[in-house]
């Protein structure tokens, strides 16, 4: 690893007018030089796997905040009070987190609710690689970090799984997880709505984090 915040031959050569000429630079002079040299060198390998565990951090804290919201909503409305709630607060709720971490954060899901959520051409690939690995059994829907066209941005992504049975009451069977009464409020707030017929364990989307790389670095 290596520093550079001064030309070595310039210090030295400031160093020795400041001192007689009789007199030789001592050796704790010397290693003071050699350290001023050393930079921590950062490599693209260092960057994406900070950025794997940043995204990480940044997706729990989305998840814990929405489930929190989420929670709180249904013992105070119930479940069709709650996607009443969500409907309005989720993509709020984001936005706070994006701006708190200086990123951009997403759900996106072929099978998605609200229609903002359908993926890019981006998230659409990767999307389909999920699900390929989902339906085949192959364990390979690990968090994953990529760059971006732009250049200066990398793209975390992370595998969104039906994790028990309160997401059914929304995202189930309709008249077997989901109730009359709140089906009728998710048909009305998402008349695209194509989260429904969901299992414990099925693919629910994934998350999308727009990471500025300079941001990485500053963490580093």
């Amino acid at each position: 690893m290596k520093k550079l915040t001064f030309p070595l031959a310039l210090l030295f050569f400031h160093l020795l007018l400041s001192c007689k000429s009789d007199k030789r630079i001592s050796r704790e002079v010397f290693e003071q030089v050699q350290r001023s040299q050393e930079v921590k060198k950062i490599n693209e390998v260092d960057i994406l796997n900070k950025a794997l565990e940043w995204g990480e951090e940044i997706s729990l804290e989305a998840q814990k905040e929405l489930m929190g919201t989420l929670q709180k909503a249904i013992s105070e409305r119930g479940v069709s009070g709650a996607v009443e709630f969500c409907n309005i607060e989720a993509l709020p709720i984001l936005k706070q987190v994006s701006d708190e971490y200086g990123v951009s954060i997403r759900r996106a899901s072929n099978a998605y609710r609200n229609p903002a959520d359908q993926p890019n051409e981006t998230e659409k690939a990767i999307l389909e690689a999920y699900e390929y690995n989902q339906e085949n059994g192959i364990e390979g829907n690990a968090p994953n970090v990529q760059k971006l066209e732009n250049g200066k941005e990398l793209l975390f992504t992370k595998a969104i799984t039906i994790p028990g049975g309160l997401c059914l009451n929304c995202h189930g069977e309709p008249g077997v997880n989901i109730e009359k009464e709140t089906l009728e409020i998710i048909d009305r707030l998402y008349p695209e709505d194509k989260a429904k017929g969901h299992q414990i364990g099925s693919l629910r989307g994934m998350w999308s984090i727009s990471i500025p790389i300079k941001e990485v670095v500053n963490k580093m």
